[in-house]
């Protein structure tokens, strides 16, 4: 073959791949809506978190755990809602409940700086320390203060409704979330089952009873974008952020609000607090650049203290059902009761009169 044709073969070549991967790059994208979640009202992928915190009873092997560690386990799995066998499969892999003769154990650190019973980083104790038994003192390697703070510290990672994800915290290895089970499994009286939502909860999937077949299916929209990404300024159908999800979720009924949460907030008709229902927005102070005029995040009232909205691309979920009744809550509007919205409505219920 001659160069020229080497050369043209080449570019032939080069310009099919990247035919194909423009053809593959909307696909990518679409799929993604799978890859990062999405069930929603109804939805078969829900995940029952009722039960996540029940404590389960003692097996045999639980035989083999210091009486006074297994009493800290289940004293404060109670308190804080985590099985105690997790905590007790945590001892276990850490320092075999305190008994372990390795460094780090009774005093100073082991080789990656790690001490105490549940072999916690200093700064990390320090941060989520709990006084177990209640001495006035958090010490590292006092066993009450080490299981309370164990406690603590796998609650504040998602326990017991994520709790692959708090183990998986505590240590950063997937082996030692599956040695951690392992060991609780074993320690409790008849099987275990391990709770891990990917943020849709099966508690939360009712749609209001007590609403509107319209209002149901505007909340049914929104709530069905749970566990997909929130991205500042997206406008989906991948990614959301707060006011551009409840602008969709209104628009999927053929309604049109504001695009933006300072737009959205004079939009609606005030509402009391105590008053709101199911569609109703509830706006939020989010920190500099808003006030209480101003407000710079918003959710879509489901029920009594509980909202669907688009928090944040750190928070877990991104998109979730969660209270609405907390410290920054500015105001709640209605929508729909405003005359554009009114007016709307009646070209819809007219044009589905007309079979238009």
């Amino acid at each position: 073959m001659t160069r020229a044709r080497v050369l043209a073969a080449t570019a032939l070549a080069a310009v099919a791949a990247l035919f194909v991967s423009l053809m593959l790059v909307p696909v990518l994208f679409g799929a993604s809506q799978f890859m990062f979640g999405g069930g929603g009202a109804g939805s078969a992928g829900c995940v029952d978190t009722s039960g996540a915190s029940t404590q389960p009873g003692t097996s045999d092997d639980a035989r083999g755990i210091p009486a006074n560690y297994l009493s800290l386990y289940e004293a404060a799995g109670k308190q804080y809602g985590i099985p105690w066998n997790v905590l007790a499969g945590i001892g276990r892999v850490e320092t075999v409940h305190g008994t372990s003769g390795e460094q780090g154990v009774k005093s100073g650190t082991n080789y990656a700086g790690a001490g105490g019973p549940m072999q916690f980083l200093k700064a990390t104790f320090d941060s989520f320390a709990v006084d177990g038994d209640h001495d006035g003192k958090k010490n590292l390697y006092d066993p009450a203060d080490a299981i309370y703070t164990a406690a603590a510290y796998l609650k504040h990672n998602g326990a017991p409704q994520r709790m692959k994800t708090a183990i998986f915290m505590y240590n950063h290895s997937w082996d030692y979330v599956s040695l951690v089970l392992d060991w609780a499994g074993k320690y409790a009286k008849g099987a275990y089952k391990v709770v891990q939502s990917n943020g849709v909860d099966c508690q939360d999937d009712e749609l209001p009873a007590n609403a509107s077949g319209m209002i149901q299916q505007i909340i049914a929209f929104a709530m069905a974008q749970r566990g997909k990404r929130y991205i500042f300024g997206a406008a989906g159908p991948d990614a959301w952020d707060c006011s551009s999800l409840l602008q969709a979720a209104y628009k999927s009924v053929g309604l049109d609000i504001p695009r933006t949460t300072f737009e959205q907030w004079p939009f609606g008709q005030k509402i009391p607090k105590g008053q709101e229902q199911p569609g109703d927005l509830v706006f939020f102070n989010s920190g500099p650049g808003t006030s209480s005029d101003s407000p710079g995040h918003v959710g879509m009232v489901i029920g009594k203290n509980r909202m669907v909205v688009a928090r944040c691309s750190l928070c877990v979920p991104n998109i979730g059902v969660t209270p609405y009744d907390r410290g920054d809550w500015i105001g709640v509007t209605r929508p729909l009761a405003t005359k554009q919205l009114k007016s709307q409505l009646a070209h819809l219920t007219a044009a589905g009169q007309n079979g238009g």
